[in-house]
C-alpha cells in the first residue's frame, strides 16, 4: 500500500507505547475481572447465544484479525447480512444497551491489544467489507491501515458514532500524523469522560 501520509511519533515513543499497553492491559484485566464475570453471566441469562462476539476486522496494513467483544445484540442480528449499528438499534439487547453505553462490551478487546493485533489508541478497526466500500468512495481511506487499530481513538472522542466515514478519516489521519505521548494522554482522559457520561454510545 503506497501513500504519502506521514506517520508521527519517534521510535522511542512507539516502543514506550507498546510496553505501556502490555502492562496496562494486564492490570486492567485483573481489576475488571469481577465486571467481566458478572457481564458474562448476565448476557448468558438474557438471551441464547455465545457470550463473546468475534468479527473479522482490518488491522495494520490491512491484515485480518478477529476482534473480541461481549455480545450486545441478538444472536441473529446479521441474518440479513452485514449492517452498520444505528442509533436505538432494535437488535441490541437490554444488557447490550447497558454495556454499550458504559463501553463494557469493548473490554475483551484488551486481549487483542495484549496479542499485538490492536493498540490502546488508534483508528477503530473496520470490517473488510466496509473498508473496501469506503475506499471506493473516499480517497485515502485505507491510510487508516498504516497504524494498528485502537481500542479508542481521536475520532471516537471527538466525533462519537454519528460522524461520517469522511469525517472519521480526517480525524484518524490527524492522529496518525501527530502521534505523541501528549496526544495519547489527551485521548485517554477524554475516553474516560466518554465512558463516565455515555456520550457517543449506541
Amino acid at each position: 500500500m503506497t501513500t504519502t501520509t506521514n506517520i508521527g511519533g519517534s521510535s522511542a515513543y512507539h516502543i514506550g507505547k507498546r510496553v505501556f499497553e502490555v502492562l496496562f492491559c494486564l492490570l486492567l484485566l485483573v481489576v475488571t475481572l469481577p465486571v467481566l464475570i458478572i457481564t458474562a453471566i448476565a448476557i448468558k441469562l438474557e438471551s441464547p447465544g455465545p457470550i463473546f462476539y468475534k468479527q473479522v476486522r482490518n488491522g495494520l496494513n490491512g491484515t485480518l484479525f478477529n476482534v473480541i467483544k461481549f455480545r450486545s445484540m441478538r444472536n441473529d442480528a446479521e441474518k440479513n447480512g452485514p449492517q452498520w449499528a444505528t442509533q436505538n438499534d432494535a437488535r441490541v439487547t437490554r444488557i447490550g444497551q447497558f454495556i454499550r453505553k458504559t463501553r463494557i462490551d469493548e473490554l475483551p478487546q484488551l486481549l487483542n491489544v495484549f496479542r499485538g493485533e490492536m493498540s490502546l489508541i488508534g483508528p477503530r478497526p473496520e470490517r473488510p467489507i466496509f473498508t473496501e466500500e469506503f475506499a471506493q468512495e473516499i480517497p485515502d481511506f485505507k491510510h487508516r491501515l498504516l497504524v494498528k487499530p485502537g481500542l479508542t481513538g481521536w475520532a471516537q472522542v471527538n466525533g462519537g458514532y454519528d460522524i461520517t466515514p469522511k469525517e472519521k478519516l480526517d480525524l484518524d489521519l490527524y492522529y496518525i500524523q501527530n502521534q505523541s505521548m501528549a496526544l495519547d494522554t489527551k485521548i485517554f482522559f477524554r475516553t474516560i469522560w466518554v465512558v463516565l457520561t455515555g456520550n457517543g454510545a449506541r
